[in-house]
């Protein structure tokens, strides 16, 4: 039985992913708009937690009018999201390029050109997909991790399509050493990027984010203070029909201390970038997870 149902839910998506890039885009981000708002008035264990989330970054109580409101945005904003990355393939580099409109992205070239590796972290803002894209038509390809989905074969579809991006690929699980190889990566130097808002390993920094005790993976510091690349956070967000995504100050690696030391402080410093962009732009954070310690427990 969970044999059929895996192939089923790779059916779907093989489905669903060719259909998608056929179809005249009016049409196709109508679907999408409206499934968000169907998904939003369903009002499920997701959005509820998003909205919980979004409460702590706005300061109102999560069944306010004002934060009901901004997770309905938020959940368009999610399903923009899914429609661009079903079409990205036939989106085009020129509008990939073209559409993005970054602010501080020079700390990257400058880095690589004193043979200094990039890590790029960013939080599950905007398109995260686009951004690494758009830094493919830079001249910079980039390493990431994914999540080992099931079925394998639906694993191997995502792994497949963003390897036509020309992305490197990783998995998180059940293959060689994710950290040595980007490790090795930073020093050839290229660019590693992850998304580093939500700790899947259980064994995550404890920071400050938003006034309360939450947990995020300390990986990308770790990198950084194992093979002296610039770490860089980069927030992101819808910018009409564009993109829009700000490099932040590279955090600083700590002069003194342990690994382990420089590696917390570092990802404090993650999450203080992080706190800002969403900040700004609250409608385009779309995490439907628990992050938050209280939550956790």
């Amino acid at each position: 039985m969970i044999q059929i149902r895996d192939e089923a839910a790779d059916a779907a998506y093989a489905l669903g992913w060719a259909a998608v890039k056929r179809m005249p885009e009016p049409l196709a981000r109508r679907l999408f708009t409206a499934l968000g708002e169907r998904t939003w008035r369903a009002r499920g264990g997701g959005v509820r937690q998003l909205e919980k989330n979004l409460a702590r970054v706005v300061g109102r109580p999560a069944d306010s009018p004002e934060v009901r409101e901004l997770s309905r945005t938020a959940m368009r904003s999610y399903m923009r999201y899914w429609l661009e990355s079903f079409r990205m393939p036939v989106i085009g580099r020129d509008r990939i390029r073209d559409g993005m409109r970054v602010t501080g992205d020079q700390q990257i070239y400058d880095a690589m050109a004193k043979g200094r590796g990039v890590v790029i972290a960013l939080p599950h803002m905007g398109n995260y997909d686009h951004a690494g894209a758009w830094l493919g038509t830079q001249g910079y390809p980039i390493t990431t991790v994914a999540e080992r989905l099931k079925p394998e074969s639906l694993y191997k579809r995502f792994l497949a399509y963003r390897e036509s991006l020309g992305f490197e690929i990783l998995p998180l699980t059940g293959g060689a050493s994710a950290f040595g190889v980007m490790a090795r990566r930073l020093r050839e130097p290229k660019v590693v990027c992850l998304v580093a808002d939500r700790d899947l390993s259980e064994t995550g920094v404890e920071v400050e984010f938003f006034g309360r005790a939450a947990r995020m993976p300390g990986g990308p510091a770790a990198l950084a203070v194992q093979t002296g690349a610039a770490l860089l956070p980069v927030t992101l967000w819808f910018e009409g029909d564009d993109w829009g995504a700000r490099v932040h100050e590279e955090v600083p690696q700590p002069r003194e201390g342990t690994r382990k030391e420089k590696t917390r402080a570092m990802t404090q410093a993650m999450a203080d970038a992080f706190a800002e962009g969403i900040a700004a732009h609250p409608a385009d954070w779309h995490m439907m997870q628990k992050i938050w310690v209280e939550d956790l427990s």
